[in-house]
């Protein structure tokens, strides 16, 4: 699927985001991408040692940080010290892309044109927003509403009630009644004893052959995407937040929560009501007890359970005392 770019873009010169700082030259930024993503004219941000492999081969010329991070970068790289930089960063993005912290009305829906989606069936009441493809043979159920420049891929099945923004989804994926994906994640920072808001200008993107159960929330991601692999299944009321990458052939039982950028391997099994924390990374083939509470990394092939979630063996061990 061709990626589309579902907000307003600002052409902004770097040194009008930063007149304070001196630049060589007079720059317009491509657009602001994560260290691992960020090509030469792309505005990037290193907050964490967490990321320090990422930032030591990031391609951009221009990055957000703090004056001890910056060591961490490469000589070839415009450091830009401030410091707070999810605040800078928030502040940026929102000159950059001005309608992205909010979920605004989309008022290009209208009934879906028989002549334009002739081999899709539609329930009653169903609303398309400009711009919104679909493929063949797929099935839109009662009261669903998909916004502007989604794509869905052939033969989906998507129920009543579903709503749809900012997102890409391949074949043969079905969702389920009561869904909403795409819309923004819980992004705001505490700043001066006021909350400002984070811009969330990513995607949501649904792999091929994807399930996802009724009452399932997908955030669409802040500077990064929201993935989901292809041929992982979400049970019911499952909460995907804002750049979670969940991986392929994955099973993710009822009100599983993932926090905000966690990537988690292929081959993963989660019990209901379990939790994962923001940041973390989850190996393949891993599985996860139901009701756990992961708050750390996992490493490939092991089995937690527990809060905090530890080895299961560690877990039956501590339960006998």
């Amino acid at each position: 699927m061709v990626s589309n770019n579902f907000f307003l873009k600002k052409k902004i010169k770097i040194s009008n985001l930063f007149p304070n700082i001196k630049f060589e030259k007079k720059i317009i930024l491509n657009d602001i991408k994560p260290l691992g993503e960020a090509t030469k004219f792309d505005l990037t941000f290193y907050d964490s040692k967490r990321y320090k492999s990422l930032a030591q081969r990031t391609k951009a010329i221009y990055c957000v940080t703090t004056e001890n991070l910056s060591k961490d970068l490469p000589k070839t790289v415009k450091k830009i010290i401030v410091n707070k930089v999810l605040v800078e960063l928030a502040r940026v993005s929102k000159i950059i892309y001005p309608f992205a912290d909010l979920d605004y009305p989309d008022f290009s829906l209208k009934k879906p044109s028989k002549s334009k989606f002739k081999t899709v069936k539609f329930g009653n009441n169903v609303l398309i927003g400009k711009n919104v493809k679909i493929g063949k043979h797929s099935l839109i159920g009662a009261n669903t509403i998909i916004e502007h420049d989604v794509q869905i891929g052939d033969n989906c099945i998507i129920g009543s009630a579903v709503i749809i923004k900012n997102s890409l989804i391949n074949n043969r994926v079905v969702i389920q009644d009561n869904c909403k994906i795409g819309q923004k994640g819980f992004g705001f920072l505490p700043n001066k004893g006021k909350n400002f808001k984070f811009p969330h200008f990513g995607k949501v993107i649904i792999g091929s052959d994807v399930e996802i159960a009724s009452g399932c929330t997908i955030d669409r991601g802040s500077i990064d995407d929201t993935v989901i692999g292809k041929n992982t299944y979400l049970d019911n009321q499952v909460h995907v937040a804002h750049n979670v990458k969940i991986g392929e052939n994955c099973m993710i039982a009822g009100q599983v929560g993932f926090a905000g950028s966690s990537i988690i391997g292929n081959n993963v099994s989660i019990g209901g009501q379990a939790g994962i924390s923001g940041h973390l990374k989850i190996g393949n083939n891993v599985k996860i007890g139901g009701g756990s509470g992961v708050v750390k990394d996992i490493d490939d092939n092991q089995i937690v359970m527990g809060y905090p979630a530890v080895p299961l063996k560690e877990f039956l061990k501590n339960s006998k005392k």
